[in-house]
């Protein structure tokens, strides 16, 4: 058994991207560690109050649903979509991926997941989450790194569905997520979608909507559940190797 590390920019991106790969080592007795480097407070809160206390606190329910053992959070500032000057974006990412690497030394970690390049869709936080492991990995000599993502082409089929079933949703530039070729690790979660779906749930600012905006934790939920098992029941990653001629296994391996 090992330590398996999930890095995410926000609350709720580890709801949508790895809960289910996070549910599923932790039922087969794997130490697994979530560290979050913001509050998400420049999001929007379907109820008002404090956006950073709320989503802290829906971040601590997501993680132990999802039988986190350990929850990191590093609390730089929300950059937002557009990126603030203050926030975790601009931070120094050789600063921050010490701090990391303290993470993963002490936890001993033997896997660690980021996101791809792009940052999935291009959000700034994303982006340095990409940059901040990366580094981190390499300063703590971490194995494994997992990028976790999308495949691109289910994800246009999945807004071409989504229109036709009249969604709003953005458009589609083809540029977003990983090609199908990229892709390493295609997770079978569907035995996880419970812990899933309660994760996704316990974000329940974000599950809503307010002022007409079409939330993408609000689609999802409410997708019928054969829907739901078909849209989410595979986690995607692109696996990056850190130590030159590792051949080590490592937790995913018998899962793809």
């Amino acid at each position: 058994m090992v330590t398996c590390v999930f890095f995410h920019a926000h609350p709720d991106d580890e709801a949508l991207l790895t809960a289910g790969t996070m549910a599923r080592l932790s039922s087969e007795g794997h130490r697994v560690v979530l560290v979050v480097a913001t509050a998400g407070e420049a999001g929007l809160v379907a109820d008002g109050g404090n956006p950073g206390v709320l989503r802290r606190a829906e971040l601590r329910s997501s993680a132990a649903l999802l039988g986190c053992d350990r929850l990191v959070e590093l609390g730089y500032p929300d950059s937002g979509l557009s990126g603030s000057p203050t926030g975790f974006s601009a931070h120094d990412p050789h600063e921050v991926a010490r701090r990391l690497a303290d993470v993963l030394h002490e936890e001993e970690a033997r896997m660690l997941t980021s996101y791809d390049p792009n940052g999935g869709y291009g959000h700034p936080d994303h982006r340095q989450v990409h940059r901040v492991a990366t580094l981190a990995a390499k300063l703590a000599r971490t194995p494994i790194l997992l990028e976790a993502t999308v495949d691109r082409t289910w994800y246009a089929r999945g807004l071409k569905a989504a229109r036709v079933a009249g969604v709003k949703v953005p458009p589609d530039t083809g540029q977003v997520y990983s090609s199908s070729s990229e892709i390493t690790h295609r997770v079978d979660v569907r035995p996880w979608l419970a812990e899933k779906r309660a994760s996704m749930a316990a974000h329940a600012s974000q599950a809503s909507s307010r002022g007409g905006d079409t939330r993408t934790l609000a689609v999802l939920l409410r997708l019928p559940r054969p829907l739901f098992r078909l849209a989410l029941g595979t986690e995607w990653y692109v696996r990056r190797e850190m130590l030159a001629g590792s051949r080590m296994t490592h937790p995913l391996a018998e899962l793809c």
